[in-house]
């Protein structure tokens, strides 16, 4: 089989990193392992793309472009978050002078209250498809970044399969072909972040 199908194994962190950070984690031996050495040439090995994310652990490229990415759209958060509020407080009062106000009040408070809706919803469509841009212009770099780094990584270790943890329930995975640990500290390594990318070990 060849080697740049571990390609894809690369690509599908940028799907799930946008959702909740890793279901699936590697079920560890018995015996805990301080330093996870590479496969042997020949192996099959296990990677948790859940965990490039991450901000402890994870690939530092990819954890501070997604904290741009969330600093920048901080303000439009906070603005829906208070428009929410608004028609939460609205709802509530609306319900409170239910009995004793007139009809025609309710009337017009109820539509100010479904228009408020609507903005918010119009605002957050909005804002979803702008960070979805965003998210897309700022990861596919990495995506090729990370996917070149990782078919070297299983080329250099003489690696023929790589199974994602996270897309790919297992049973029982031994932590000695588990890769991740040592395939995030050498991409980190070779890939500073904010500088010139170091020349990869031998």
């Amino acid at each position: 089989m060849k080697v740049f199908r571990v390609i894809g194994v690369a690509s599908v962190f940028f799907i799930l990193m946008v959702s909740a950070h890793a279901q699936t984690r590697l079920v560890k031996s018995a015996t805990s392992a301080t330093t996870i050495q590479p496969p042997p040439t020949g192996g099959i090995a296990v990677i948790d793309s859940g965990i490039f994310a991450e901000d402890k652990g994870g690939i530092t490229r990819v954890s501070m472009a997604l904290k741009q990415i969330d600093t920048k759209f901080t303000p439009i958060q906070t603005e829906i978050k208070g428009m929410q509020d608004r028609l939460t407080a609205m709802r509530n009062d609306i319900d409170k002078k239910r009995a004793t106000s007139s009809a025609a009040v309710i009337t017009q408070q109820t539509e100010q209250a479904d228009q408020l809706e609507l903005q918010i919803k119009r605002k957050a469509e909005d804002a979803r498809a702008d960070y979805q841009k965003q998210l897309g212009i700022t990861i596919q770099p990495l995506q090729a970044e990370v996917g070149t780094a990782l078919n070297a990584y299983a080329q250099a270790h003489g690696i023929l399969i790589i199974i994602d943890v996270n897309r790919v329930p297992l049973i029982y995975a031994n932590e000695s072909i588990d890769i991740t640990k040592d395939f995030i500290t050498e991409y980190n390594r070779t890939h500073p972040a904010g500088g010139a990318t170091a020349t990869p070990r031998p």
